[in-house]
């Protein structure tokens, strides 16, 4: 498997920690101060790195939805404006690549439409993030691939065609693909965790990693331990919050749990030579049981 070096030192790959990732996504519900909050939590519990999203809500929200009125945490508004509210703009993304610099914390982003790449390609970020959703969509694809950056590919929703004809368009050079099922929360029994051995063995030169969406930890230590060489989670503060995609994230304390797992498992893998340790020296000489030499049969020649 070939390593993807995203920034001085740190690689993606088979004999590489796991790439720990807290997507933020729109968890900050359009404040600075929870975005911050939230990256200093993800920090705090050990994370790589925090990912967001960013759209340009006149292309990414379909034109018979604009109208539709919702309730939000700032009153009734049209979902236009409703999501034009949760979307961060130069300010903020400029602070979020001040703050995330500060406390040594990589950041980057699901781009969701062309003019979005080129918003964030401004703060040259250390891969770029490709959401389920848009696995079809080969004109970002071909945008994205245009900046030169690792890629990472998110499967949820698609097929095996799909992901060959992705990864046809791409190319395999910088890339990363992500085992995902995108359900909200996911239930166990759809996680099919056995598909990241699958895509290492279908691209048996690319880092599979893990973008899980179910509630509990388990299961992503699981696929750690299958194989995957990195990691993705919603993040948020309180489960309970306002928002879509909160009820299938991971809180502060559970992401702590989740990375000191990883990191357990990784070092208790080993690399599969049988070994005696010395650890198990002063127990083998206490519980093993001595025998007499086995009788010798004297010859009858």
């Amino acid at each position: 498997m070939n390593a993807i070096e995203i920034r001085k030192n740190r690689f993606i790959g088979a004999g590489h920690p796991a790439y720990i990732i807290a997507e933020i996504g729109i968890n900050h519900n359009g404040s600075l101060d929870l975005a911050k909050q939230l990256i200093a939590e993800a920090v705090r519990a050990g994370c790589d790195a925090v990912k967001f999203q960013k759209r340009t809500p006149e292309l990414c929200v379909p034109k018979d939805q604009w109208e539709k009125e919702r309730d939000t945490p700032w009153g009734r508004m049209t979902y236009i404006d409703y999501k034009r509210r949760t979307e961060f703009g130069l300010a903020e993304y400029t602070a979020i690549d001040d703050y995330c610099r500060a406390l040594g914390v990589d950041w980057f982003a699901s781009c969701w439409d062309e003019p979005s790449v080129d918003f964030i390609e401004q703060f040259q970020p250390v891969l770029y993030k490709m959401a389920s959703a848009s696995l079809t969509d080969r004109p970002l694809l071909e945008r994205v691939r245009a900046t030169g950056r690792p890629l990472m590919l998110s499967t949820g929703m698609s097929t095996l065609n799909e992901i060959t004809q992705a990864v046809d368009w791409v190319g395999t050079e910088n890339l990363l693909i992500a085992h995902s099922t995108s359900a909200y929360p996911c239930p166990p029994q759809e996680l099919n965790l056995r598909m990241v051995p699958a895509l290492q063995a279908m691209f048996p030169g690319l880092p599979i990693g893990y973008s899980g969406h179910e509630t509990g930890l388990a299961t992503t230590v699981a696929a750690v331990a299958l194989g995957a060489c990195f990691i993705e989670r919603h993040f948020t503060l309180d489960r309970a919050m306002w928002g879509s995609d909160h009820a299938a994230s991971v809180e502060p304390g559970g992401m702590a749990k989740l990375v000191r797992d990883i990191r357990d498992v990784e070092e208790s893998l080993g690399d599969g030579q049988k070994r005696v340790y010395d650890s198990e020296l002063e127990p083998r000489r206490r519980l093993r049981r001595e025998l007499a030499p086995a009788a010798v049969t004297p010859s009858l020649t």
